[in-house]
């Protein structure tokens, strides 16, 4: 695995870090493969609960490194997947929650990554801006989807066209980020989180997740289909801790469960 991203997995979460700081962590293809391993192994191992992904104190990523980029642009010719692509379909198949940890700059997939996280959590530091239009580019990875429909076509248009900066403030009214916390305790903050997610149900917070995942249907389908899922996780022995803690009065144990 590459030196430029560092993996460090406890109590249950498991934190992927870009460290490339003196390029502003611009991502060469060895660091998106390097965390889509990260992702994919933990997806299979049952100590990994929770995904963090995120950069240095001050630094989130600048993107893509432009040359490295322009060495083997993706989606050209045939062959082998893309790491960048091997990377975003670790992210948004990864059926364990994923959080973001944004402290700096979140240059182009640095934002658009956001987009297939389950949590997002930024610093007052923060700068988000997707500069494809800049580049006379078109947007990458759904994000010309996901961005109308989660944030509303005119703020979509402002990141997406215009190519706008936006602050942690911004992104959180907005609905790109889940809350903004100072520099300083923001990993302390998503550390927090990530422990409290761990803690949980793995079952259940994996079915909440699928469930959230899937594709729109008819309220009448949905609750269908929820009521199902309900019933069968009734039998669980997952189920039967939670129920069992709640009658003794302590917290549940979830450890001995995947």
């Amino acid at each position: 695995m590459s030196n430029l991203v560092s993996v460090e997995t406890s109590d249950g979460v498991r934190t992927i870090r870009w460290n490339r700081p003196e390029k502003k962590n611009a991502l060469l293809r060895e660091m998106y493969d390097a965390a889509a391993e990260a992702i994919e192994s933990g997806e299979t191992e049952k100590s990994v609960r929770v995904f963090v992904l995120g950069g240095q104190p001050g630094l989130f990523t600048a993107g893509n490194d432009l040359v490295d980029f322009m060495e083997a642009p993706p989606h050209i010719g045939s062959g082998d997947m893309p790491p960048v692509e091997r990377f975003m379909r670790a992210l948004m198949t990864a059926k364990k929650p994923v959080i973001a940890e944004v402290d700096g700059l979140a240059i182009g997939i640095g934002t658009t990554l956001l987009m297939h996280c389950d949590l997002s959590y930024a610093s007052e530091n923060a700068a988000f801006k997707t500069p494809f239009a800049d580049l006379a580019l078109a947007p990458e990875f759904a994000s010309s989807l996901l961005f109308p429909t989660r944030l509303g076509r005119a703020a979509a248009s402002d990141l997406l066209m215009l190519g706008t900066v936006w602050d942690g403030e911004r992104a959180k009214q907005a609905g790109l980020v889940t809350d903004v916390f100072p520099s300083a305790s923001l990993s302390d903050e998503v550390r927090k989180r990530a422990l409290a997610l761990a803690a949980k149900s793995p079952g259940a917070v994996r079915m909440a997740k699928e469930l959230m995942m899937t594709p729109d249907e008819p309220l009448s389908d949905r609750m269908a289909r929820e009521g199902s899922i309900f019933a069968e996780m009734l039998q669980s022995p997952e189920f039967s801790e939670a129920v069992t803690a709640f009658m003794e009065r302590r917290a549940p144990d979830f450890s001995k469960f995947g």
